[in-house]
């Protein structure tokens, strides 16, 4: 597993250890722990307020946030899966075709074989977990490099998609299929001006964050490791407080909160506590930091990688459904370079190219990176073009800073 290993400051024969370390000293000490992390959130909070301005208060809309969302909500999907993946020191290109199949199967059993929708999603789900394991199976048992793999089932997969659909889209799916990525929560309670169980969900999503920054500084305080001075960690608590709220707000002036969103909140909270606190998760960061390590530990690093690769597909098959959902049609042009943008998230976000490094969050917001990069160039009328040697400098430089940095530490 790749840490950064912490070397203990001995106080000198005769000199007292200071007790109370500066504010400054302690929050220089957090920001060289998380860089990557903290700084992408700069990054994205200097994006979100250049294109607000911009566009003239377009961008933080509540029409444009719920957009964004429902936009991006399959790249985000991607990038969780990717992030794992990468973290475990591999690589996948075949998401996007992955996602293209499973989108044109779901298409396929629905509108031309009458499936239900519920079954339909469980079988494509099936599917892209199958498809997953079969790579993985390739790349853990037989040693075959990832890259290989991966890029041989992109290219099958894409044929695949093509052979099944002849050349034609399928369409259109059931309305319950289509509130996949298009609907909302149900309206409860007496007539407001906003929408009221998107603000019980508002209250209740900052009660958990809240109780679990308290219970995080208490559980570190008990370790006898070094916390935030109470004044820095009450300016924290209020600025996640005004964040969620805002956000909250937003999207209770409009529709609610959208079912995508509700996906990828369950799945940041549960492949976040799974990479932090699992087995399965520390195994994983182990051997993208150093397999042969991890393998002398005890660590069956041939699980990990399969597991990780079954696990991308079950998430490609998740966001083909997500894509085909708001598109209302299978189409043997869906996952177009959704690959790229699902690593360039996953590198934006923290990973690091040589592995065991990377947070599920941190993919989350590089995702938003890319997604409000996107959305805030064409409010303003970037071109397409403009738009990707936007995004390739972006990425180069994220991958760039984090190489500066190990050269750094390692100095």
């Amino acid at each position: 597993m790749a840490q950064t290993e912490i070397i203990p400051d001995f106080p000198q024969k005769g000199v007292e250890p200071d007790p109370s370390p500066s504010i400054g000293s302690v929050l220089a000490r957090a920001l060289r722990g998380n860089v990557r992390q903290y700084g992408m959130l700069v990054a994205l909070a200097l994006i979100v307020l250049l294109f607000q301005v911009w566009t003239d208060g377009i961008l933080l809309q509540p029409l444009n946030i719920t957009n964004l969302i429902q936009q991006n909500g399959y790249i985000l999907i991607l990038a969780i899966g990717m992030m794992i993946v990468i973290i475990a020191g591999h690589i996948d290109l075949s998401v996007g075709s992955l996602a293209a199949f499973v989108g044109a199967a779901a298409a396929v059993m629905m509108v031309e074989h009458h499936v239900s929708w519920p079954v339909a999603t469980i079988a494509a789900l099936v599917i892209g977990a199958l498809a997953g394991a079969w790579q993985g199976f390739w790349i853990a048992y037989l040693g075959i490099p990832s890259f290989i793999v991966t890029l041989a089932g992109m290219l099958l997969f894409r044929g695949a998609t093509q052979i099944m659909l002849q050349g034609q889209s399928v369409a259109p799916f059931p309305k319950g299929f289509q509130s996949i990525s298009s609907g909302f929560l149900p309206e409860v309670g007496p007539q407001t001006n906003y929408h009221n169980l998107t603000l019980l969900l508002g209250l209740a999503v900052l009660a958990v964050a809240i109780v679990q920054e308290l219970r995080g500084r208490r559980r570190t305080a008990s370790f006898g490791l070094e916390v935030l001075p109470l004044g820095l960690f009450l300016a924290k608590l209020a600025v996640i407080t005004a964040a969620v709220l805002v956000f909250t707000m937003l999207l209770a002036s409009y529709h609610g909160v959208p079912i995508v969103l509700l996906i990828l909140g369950a799945l940041l909270v549960g492949f976040g506590y799974l990479m932090r606190n699992s087995i399965i998760g520390r195994h994983t960061y182990a051997v993208g930091g150093n397999e042969a390590a991890a393998k002398l530990s005890g660590v069956k690093s041939k699980r990990v990688v399969f597991l990780a690769f079954t696990n991308m597909g079950v998430l490609a098959a998740l966001a083909g459904l997500v894509f085909a959902a708001r598109l209302n049609a299978g189409t043997p042009q869906a996952g177009i370079n959704f690959e790229l943008e699902a690593i360039a998230a996953a590198f934006i976000g923290g990973a690091s190219a040589s592995g065991g490094v990377g947070t599920v969050m941190g993919a989350i917001i590089g995702g938003l990176v890319l997604g409000v990069l996107n959305n805030g160039m064409s409010l303003v009328g970037v071109g397409t073009d403009y738009q990707q040697v936007i995004k390739g400098m972006v990425l180069l430089a994220a991958v760039g800073f984090d190489v500066y940095n190990k050269r750094r530490a390692g100095s």
